[in-house]
């Protein structure tokens, strides 16, 4: 039996053929994720060069693009203005928070990141390119809609390539608001232009707790009500994730006006249009 068995051996291999090198099974890394940066912008009216860092941050989004330069701009502290029957105020409880808990010390000032502590408006260049650098892990993207009750609703929808254990914070903020700022001259322009503006903070002062395991995909939902002061065709969210090394990955989303009801449908505009 055995020269048989040898035979049939030796017939049988021939039949099976190499696998060339370009046919082989290759391991597929998975595909680059977008980065987008972080800038907490703290400020104020009464601070006579705020307007040169938000120069700086027009500046930082026309090299890197809106969708990778994140910005929020947070009024507050003693050169912030709260509204009042006389002058159109952007200072905020929640931004004062945000002001005591980072212990600002001068404006402007800011957050890149989350990383690298509080630093001055000439170094965001610099931190703004090196957080870049940095392969996000975690995909977010966002949908906002208002509906007719003064109701945003929020989706978030997340993939994590790596293993994320955090918070998910969101903010409402507010572009175009026409209102005094002090110039770098010490003269006060009362229809500067005012870009996006922090208003709330949308699901608490911290956000909420997540925990996404490497791999997993999927959505989560929020509500809030919106001021009636804010101009609903200029809200957008902001999203982002942060532990105690820092923010990880932050999106944007422009706020979806839904109109009432009519006899063709519900139909739906872009705030901003």
């Amino acid at each position: 039996m055995k020269p048989f068995l040898f035979a049939l051996v030796a017939t049988l291999l021939p039949s099976c053929s190499p696998i060339s090198e370009s046919e082989r099974l290759i391991e597929v890394p998975h595909a680059r994720i977008e980065r987008a940066v972080l800038i907490e912008d703290f400020t104020g009216q009464r601070c006579v060069n705020c307007p040169q860092a938000a120069a700086e941050i027009e500046r930082l989004q026309q090299d890197y693009g809106q969708e990778n330069i994140v910005a929020v701009a947070i009024h507050s502290g003693p050169l912030a203005i709260f509204s009042n029957s006389r002058v159109t105020g952007l200072r905020t409880d929640w931004g004062d928070a945000y002001y005591d808990h980072w212990g600002i010390e001068a404006e402007p000032s800011g957050l890149i990141d989350r990383r690298g502590g509080v630093v001055l408006v000439d170094k965001w260049a610099s931190l703004v390119h090196q957080a870049l650098q940095t392969e996000a892990t975690v995909e977010l993207k966002a949908d906002a809609r208002l509906s007719g009750e003064g109701t945003i609703a929020v989706n978030i929808e997340y993939l994590a390539v790596n293993d994320f254990r955090g918070q998910l914070q969101l903010w409402v903020t507010e572009d175009s608001i026409v209102a005094p700022q002090m110039q770098p001259d010490g003269t006060l322009k009362q229809d500067y232009m005012h870009h996006h503006v922090f208003r709330a903070a949308f699901n608490g002062l911290w956000g909420d707790e997540v925990n996404w395991p490497s791999g997993s995909q999927g959505t989560q939902s929020f509500t809030a009500s919106a001021d009636e002061e804010w101009n609903p065709r200029h809200l957008s969210v902001v999203a982002f994730i942060y532990d105690n090394s820092g923010v990880h990955q932050a999106c944007q989303t422009p706020v979806i006006l839904s109109s009432q009801p009519s006899s063709s449908g519900r139909q739906q505009e872009s705030a901003g249009q």
